[in-house]
């Protein structure tokens, strides 16, 4: 009987089918507990595409290690060789920087005559489907053989650390430049303050008092 798991993340939805070992009984109701050990399909549906990918046990894990070495590469910012996938279909990602988006690409065997599917993801929707390998991988009943150990990358493939002296000689010259004003600054004599000095005003007018003329005589009659 077909054993199926779904592993749903807000978008991206990753659903696996299978059969359990020979040591389960044909006739056993699939449980929660009931390992897949043999994947017969895989798909990926991803919110807001109508397009899918799907597969089977050759296109799952070309994808975990397509997908786990991509998302390695994408958060360090080191670029090294990938391991090389020799079997068909060939699942690849590659990134589209000016649009800020990651083409997920399965090319089928040429004999085949299927075509070849390519989905462009946005930065939510890979990490979600990372998240997605991540539960599978952590999940003891689905697929238990199958393994993928991520390996630190190699020292040779690391970009050039920037020496001590560079990266303190920008903070060292703030600093000092710094320092330098606050020196300059106290060195500048403090203004003199003079007191306002009283401005020559002009002497008042002394006001002289009026003398009454004099009227002339007046002679009595006589």
């Amino acid at each position: 009987m077909t054993i199926k798991r779904q592993y749903i993340l807000p978008n991206c939805t990753l659903t696996l089918e299978g059969f359990g070992d020979n040591t389960q009984a044909e006739t056993e109701e699939p449980s929660e507990s009931t390992s897949i050990s043999i994947l017969v399909n895989a798909e990926c549906h991803f919110v807001g595409s109508d397009r899918f990918l799907s597969g089977g046990g050759v296109f799952f894990e070309n994808l975990v290690k397509a997908v786990s070495t991509y998302a390695q590469e994408f958060l360090s910012g080191l670029s090294h060789p990938h391991e090389s996938q020799t079997d068909y279909p060939i699942v690849k990602i590659e990134s589209l920087r000016e649009q800020d988006l990651h083409r997920l690409s399965v090319d089928s065997e040429p004999e085949t005559g299927k075509e070849n599917i390519a989905i462009d993801l946005t930065t939510v929707q890979l990490f979600d489907l990372v998240e997605a390998i991540d539960q599978v991988l952590s999940d003891r009943n689905t697929l238990p053989d199958l393994s993928f150990h991520i390996q630190p990358v190699s020292r040779r493939y690391r970009k050039p650390e920037e020496p001590l002296v560079e990266r303190v000689t920008p903070i060292a010259v703030g600093v000092g430049s710094l320092a330098i004003a606050a020196a300059a600054f106290f060195m500048i004599p403090p203004p003199e303050i003079r007191e306002p000095k009283p401005q020559p005003g002009v002497s008042p007018t002394e006001t002289l008092p009026t003398t009454p003329q004099s009227s002339p005589p007046v002679t009595p009659p006589q």
